[in-house]
């Protein structure tokens, strides 16, 4: 029976020196991220869209929506709930990492703005959505490691780090015009 390292392959291109860990311990720390972030939020996602975990589902989630001066408050809700559970879903499993890492991002950048008064410690601070968003922005630059869905798909085989990059800025631009639309 074969390592883990053996099955995935060589990180690194013949004749670069050798990096400071072994590549499976890259890919699981990685793994260990996305199941970190991508489970969160799911989660989160599932309190908006069905009021599991607690949550307020689309109707209470929606009211919160209104009182924060989002037009629409129950699409939003929507969208929300989804971009957080598709998008932590989809980190989760390592399915098209860098848009997933961008739809909970540009999510968080709204509930940062929503919550920008309250400084930055929790309860009322940003420090909790902050660490989520930057994790998510990491998981995109870097890629998902190759214990991932996106090793099987041609596109995405070998990350560029430019699939990063313009996925964050789309979700960057997304959050930020959802942002004007607020009152």
């Amino acid at each position: 029976m074969t390592s883990l390292a053996n099955q995935l392959g060589p990180l690194r291109a013949p004749g670069t020196p050798t990096p400071a860990a072994p590549a499976h311990a890259y890919d699981l720390g990685l793994l260990v991220l996305r199941l970190a972030l991508g489970l969160t939020m799911a989660a989160h996602g599932a309190q908006k869209l069905f009021g599991w975990f607690g949550g307020g589902g689309i109707d209470g989630t929606g009211q919160f929506f209104a009182a924060s001066g989002y037009p629409s408050p129950k699409a939003f809700a929507a969208v929300a709930g989804l971009s957080e559970t598709l998008g932590g879903l989809g980190l989760v499993l390592g399915l098209l990492t860098p848009l997933a890492a961008a739809a909970v991002a540009g999510t968080l950048v709204n509930a940062i703005a929503v919550k920008w008064g309250g400084g930055f410690f929790a309860p009322q601070g940003i420090e909790y959505e902050l660490l989520i968003a930057l994790g998510a922005v990491a998981l995109a630059l870097t890629g998902p490691g190759r214990i991932a869905v996106d090793r099987f798909l041609p596109g995405l085989r070998s990350h560029r780090l430019g699939y990063g990059v313009g996925a964050v800025a789309l979700g960057f631009v997304v959050a930020t015009i959802t942002l004007l639309l607020r009152k």
